[in-house]
């Protein structure tokens, strides 16, 4: 973390989803450095830890909290908690995700019911829970990390796409019922990422062709998503990033 320039987010909180590793460890980092105090949240409470002890070393705030965001009894506690620690949340980063990708003839339901469950349930369902901690003062923020694939329906990727499809059109439909409210929402919606994302992915056919397809040009990393997300969230109140694409320069589609 270097010395940031500003300070825009002094005094904001905010939690990311799917912070122990890629976009959402990045993407704390960046907050944090902005001068975020930062909710670090996923299952892999160990790695949460070490982020929690980097931010403060580099002169950050953060915390670390357990979360699976497909058990709604977790979710409802973290609600809880925030509540009684804060009182409030400035902003969210819905980055919790998986991508098991297969051809849908070879694909296994519960595949497709796990990203269903993390991938749009969990962001549903944390966005519902935490939506009643923003303020109606401008600084309300949700954003939420979709894909490309929420743009564009690849083979073999079916049940992925459907859940980002699903973050899309959600994001959609949020902004439409909380503009009012002065509260922000932004989906972005990377290509290709070298993140361990691809290592999701159970069917060797469809992990070697997304192998591939990684080496075969310069994918974007964490730090673009990152970049966008912090772009985002310290615009002026009165400006609202509906929407941010992004892809490596060498990919097409």
């Amino acid at each position: 973390m270097t010395e940031p320039k500003t300070r825009a987010l002094q005094g904001r909180i905010a939690l990311v989803t799917g912070a122990s590793s890629g976009i959402g460890e990045t993407t704390a980092l960046r907050l944090a450095e902005a001068g975020a105090e930062v909710i670090l949240a996923a299952r892999r409470a160990d790695r949460l830890q070490a982020l929690a002890e980097r931010i403060a070393v580099q002169g950050g705030v953060a915390h670390a909290i357990g979360l699976d965001v497909a058990k709604q009894d977790e979710v409802r506690a973290l609600a809880e908690n925030l509540s009684q620690r804060h009182g409030r949340l400035d902003i969210l980063v819905n980055n919790a995700g998986v991508m098991l990708l297969s051809p849908i003839a070879e694909a296994d339901p519960n595949d497709w019911r796990r990203m269903i469950d993390i991938n749009l349930l969990g962001l549903m369902e944390v966005t519902q829970a935490l939506l009643p901690l923003m303020p109606h003062t401008g600084a309300g923020h949700v954003v939420n990390i979709a894909s490309l694939a929420g743009r564009i329906a690849n083979p073999n990727a079916s049940a992925y796409a459907a859940t980002k499809f699903g973050v899309v059109a959600f994001s959609e439909s949020l902004r439409r019922e909380v503009f009012g409210d002065k509260i922000r929402v932004t989906v972005i919606e990377p290509g290709l990422v070298a993140t361990e994302l691809q290592e999701h992915v159970t069917n060797a056919a469809m992990k070697a062709s997304l192998m591939d397809r990684l080496a075969a040009l310069e994918p974007l990393l964490p730090d673009d998503i990152a970049a966008a997300v912090l772009y985002a969230v310290t615009q002026p109140a009165r400006v609202n990033v509906n929407e941010i694409v992004l892809r490596p320069t060498g990919q097409e589609r």
